[in-house]
């Protein structure tokens, strides 16, 4: 769960701060900023980014998952296999 809520955080930090940037930058450049599209750029933005920056608290959650349904799976076969011998 841990890696979970790091990588969320760290996702959430990283849209916050393209956000920023976005719209600073945007303001800088015009009178107004259209909200709506400083978001989907700021979302564009960090989706790339975080393919390369938040690639190593990915790679933790996903193992942290696989480990756990690998849990989840010999319990259930030796729940299976305890049925097959009763």
């Amino acid at each position: 769960m841990k890696e979970f809520v790091v990588y969320t955080l760290l996702r959430l930090g990283l849209f916050v701060g393209a956000f920023a940037i976005v719209a600073g930058v945007w303001s800088q450049l015009a009178d107004s900023v259209p909200v709506l599209w400083a978001l989907v750029l700021a979302f564009l933005i960090s989706g790339v980014a975080s393919l390369t920056m938040l690639n190593s608290p990915r790679e933790a959650f996903a193992a942290k998952v696989e480990q756990r349904a690998g849990r989840i799976t010999d319990k259930m076969d030796a729940q299976r296999a305890k049925e097959d011998t009763d």
